[in-house]
């Protein structure tokens, strides 16, 4: 080789390792972006667990309203039966039991909403854990640890994601019988 093909060849290589190196620069840079991003929104979810407050009222009012809607379209049908049949006998009862269904039903929707924040709030707090630890390469029990959240919150989190649905359980079963049977 020549020692011009020789200058040349290492011209070229600097250029390309120089390209090289301010596409690696710019990649770095959005790898940075990015990752400053997301840790910030992992942050604030970890600030922030569950349904904001406006969240957790219009959920409360969309369901108890259904729940209501109901009952009063019972009670409104036991009035149009007693016009219909002009006969009072047993309205008063059939009211205090669809009052007594609704009380007991609004409680237990009442229950089954907090249940359901609770438990948002505590999943939002370990997909929050589990982000960060991603992004920093750090074990998400410890990570809870130092910001003081028990490690048995997250384990109890983590099984109960694992816990099987019904439709699993049923399919599991069915097929464990159907092998039995062939």
């Amino acid at each position: 080789m020549g020692r011009g093909a020789q200058q040349q060849t290492m011209q070229l290589t600097d250029q390309q390792l120089a390209s090289q190196n301010a596409m690696n620069q710019q990649l770095y840079g959005q790898s940075q972006s990015l990752q400053n991003t997301a840790a910030a929104g992992y942050q604030n979810l970890l600030a922030n667990p569950g349904y904001t407050p406006a969240q957790q009222t219009a959920i409360n009012g969309q369901s108890m309203g259904a729940l209501a809607s109901t009952f009063a379209a019972l009670a409104s049908s036991a009035a149009n039966r007693l016009a219909r049949t002009n006969n009072s006998a047993g309205y008063g009862d059939m009211l205090d039991a669809i009052a007594r269904q609704q009380g007991q039903q609004t409680s237990s929707l009442a229950q089954q909403n907090q249940l359901a924040f609770a438990g948002q709030s505590k999943q939002d707090q370990l997909t929050a854990l589990q982000g960060l630890s991603g992004l920093y390469g750090v074990n998400s029990s410890l990570l809870g640890r130092t910001l003081g959240i028990p490690s048995e919150l997250l384990n109890v989190s983590a099984n109960v994601a694992k816990t099987p649905t019904f439709g699993s359980s049923f399919l599991n079963s069915l097929g464990g019988t159907l092998g039995k049977l062939l």
